[in-house]
């Protein structure tokens, strides 16, 4: 069944489009990533007769109002913003919002001589065979007389007759047509959404969040292009705080909002545990919002859609915004944002080295906000948002069909409450063959970033472990001020005398957070010479290694690093031998941990 029609329009109807707003350019859809030099060579490729690729746009379902009556929905560009924004920008003079997040006017020259398109720069100005901005010429404020008097008086040898139709062919670029292909009006939600996330655009797969922030950002009667822009700027401004002066000199409406004041906080922000993006910010307050977790979900909701009778609302639409900014304002909340960044550090989890995927980090957020508007106890919040997160991160539930298990999570909270859901997927996922078999398989692994060895750092930096053979220093402060990862077993020392390949040697149970003078004086040496030494030290309290004179000490020392005491012995255990003990210590210190929290 066809699902869209293809049709050529010429391109001033386009832009009457544009203009009128029956065809929705959202503010900030995406930033203007263009080169003033592609708008260029657009232009020539129509002013040549050239094809410039198909735009693609959706007309919204038309929305029953309060009274009855049926408001007819505008069409959302889906592919091709950057085209469209680019002959806006050159044909009708207006200004761009460019990667930068400011507005910048695209002046386009062209040569009548040698029917040549430039971008403007100051010799072009000064040089009379130029028109220096053809946008005037194109909306029709200069007339064509005038203007051939105008030049042929500045240029003497110029043709009149030649002049006249050089120019006329350039105003005739708004009378060539470019193809559109308008995805039906009665698609439902998902197919769109589908349709939506299989363009490519420059080589990078949509998804659905770019699609719903499309959709928000396109909808200027319930202020969702505003809202669009103050998601850009909190997720902006989390990862470089000076920009929020830019804002504040270069959008003064914006600065006026309360989303700007709400926001206003991370000026002074540097930590950088949890820098979210549009996606996960827009994900975290939808889904805190309304017990749902796919976005696409979302787009139903502020396109008006009543799930159950399938057609579309202005009650439901006009709801399902008062709804989203109430998520949006929640997340950028100062108190909210720092009591969860509190929460997770003191799981251990103290910087953003420790947390290489995100949505375990959004779902904490959700379930922060969730129980909180629920009235649970701080104690309580505290304590179940610690213990999901790093459930979260040990199952790795989020690792696949992650919208599904966000959309699964929240309802069975919503529906029966936290605390028993925790508990029965505590007894389903974690049981003792989990903590005996499951997680000690895991380890096997040469990947210094997997979860399994994070939350094992984790529980080091909560215990206030020191490192490995180090008297004072504590694994937080190298982690948080760079130290060193040391092979148990030297890496040089396994390379060397058994061949082993970087997954062998690199694997996590012979890593171990080490000061660098430690590590660069053991170097190359084998664990039986260099823990002589190590027990020769405890015996003539001259240090070599670290600062740890005593035996017992020592012993401390190893078992805050699931270091296994034979390694200690005149005869060390076989490598494999010593890793298939650590992996057991490192697994149950990570249960240990994990029922603690």
């Amino acid at each position: 069944m066809q699902k869209y029609s293809v049709n050529q329009h010429l391109i001033e109807t386009l832009l009457a489009w544009v203009t009128s707003g029956e065809i929705a350019i959202p503010e900030i859809q995406r930033p203007f990533v263009w080169d003033a030099s592609q708008v260029r060579d657009l232009l020539d490729s129509l002013y040549q007769g050239y094809p410039v690729g198909y735009i693609i746009v959706w007309k919204n379902p038309d929305v029953r109002l309060k009274d009855g009556s049926k408001s007819a929905g505008k069409k959302v560009l889906i592919d091709g913003q950057q085209r469209v924004t680019a002959l806006t920008a050159a044909l009708l003079g207006q200004s761009v919002v460019n990667k930068e997040y400011r507005q910048v006017r695209i002046r386009i020259a062209f040569n009548p001589k040698e029917r040549r398109f430039e971008v403007t720069n100051p010799a072009i100005e000064k040089d009379k065979t130029w028109i220096p901005d053809i946008a005037p010429i194109m909306q029709g404020k200069v007339r064509l007389l005038k203007f051939i008097h105008a030049y042929t008086n500045d240029n003497p040898d110029a043709d009149e007759d030649q002049l006249e139709e050089t120019i006329s062919n350039l105003i005739g670029i708004t009378k060539k047509q470019i193809g559109m292909i308008e995805l039906a009006a009665d698609l439902d939600i998902e197919t769109v959404t589908e349709i939506f996330i299989r363009i490519n655009r420059e080589g990078v797969t949509l998804s659905q969040a770019d699609f719903a922030m499309s959709k928000i950002a396109a909808d200027e009667i319930h202020g969702g292009n505003v809202l669009r822009k103050a998601i850009d700027y909190f997720c902006h401004l989390a990862v470089a705080p000076e920009f929020y002066g830019h804002i504040e000199q270069n959008d003064k409406s914006f600065s006026k909002t309360d989303y700007f004041k709400t926001m206003s906080w991370l000026r002074n922000e540097n930590d950088d545990l949890y820098d979210p993006s549009y996606s996960d910010m827009l994900r975290v307050a939808f889904t805190s919002q309304f017990s749902r977790g796919k976005l696409a979900d979302l787009v139903g909701l502020v396109s008006g859609r009543n799930f159950e009778t399938r057609s579309y609302e202005e009650s439901i639409a006009e709801e399902s915004y008062v709804k989203l900014r109430r998520g949006v304002f929640r997340f950028m909340n100062e108190t909210n944002f720092k009591h969860l960044l509190m929460i997770v550090n003191s799981a251990g989890f103290v910087n953003s080295s420790l947390i290489r995927t995100r949505s375990p980090m959004n779902f904490a957020y959700i379930l922060f906000l969730t129980l909180k508007e629920a009235k649970y106890k701080p104690n309580d919040i505290e304590r179940y948002i610690r213990r999901w997160f790093v459930f979260s991160l040990l199952t790795g539930r989020y690792s696949a069909s992650m919208e599904t298990r966000f959309d699964q999570d929240i309802r069975e909270i919503d529906e029966n409450g936290f605390g028993d859901y925790l508990e029965r997927m505590e007894k389903v996922e974690l049981s003792d063959a989990f903590w005996d078999g499951g997680l000690i398989q895991t380890l096997t692994t040469s990947n210094g970033n997997h979860p399994a060895f994070k939350t094992f750092l984790a529980a080091q930096v909560q215990d206030n472990s020191r490192g490995f053979l180090s008297k004072e220093i504590s694994v937080r402060s190298m982690l948080e001020h760079r130290g060193d990862v040391h092979h148990i077993f030297p890496r040089d020392y396994l390379k060397k005398n058994f061949g082993l390949t970087p997954s062998r040697y690199n694997q996590v149970a012979n890593y171990a957070y080490t000061q660098q003078e430690i590590n660069i004086a053991i170097a190359n040496s084998p664990p039986a010479e260099y823990m002589k030494k190590i027990r020769n030290q405890c015996d003539t309290k001259r240090p070599v290694f670290g600062g740890i004179v005593e035996l017992c000490d020592l012993r401390r020392n190893f078992e805050e690093n699931a270091v296994p005491i034979s390694i200690l012995d005149e005869e060390p255990p076989s490598y494999d031998e010593f890793l298939r003990q650590r992996r057991k210590l490192m697994a149950a210190r990570i249960r240990k941990y994990y029922e603690s929290l």
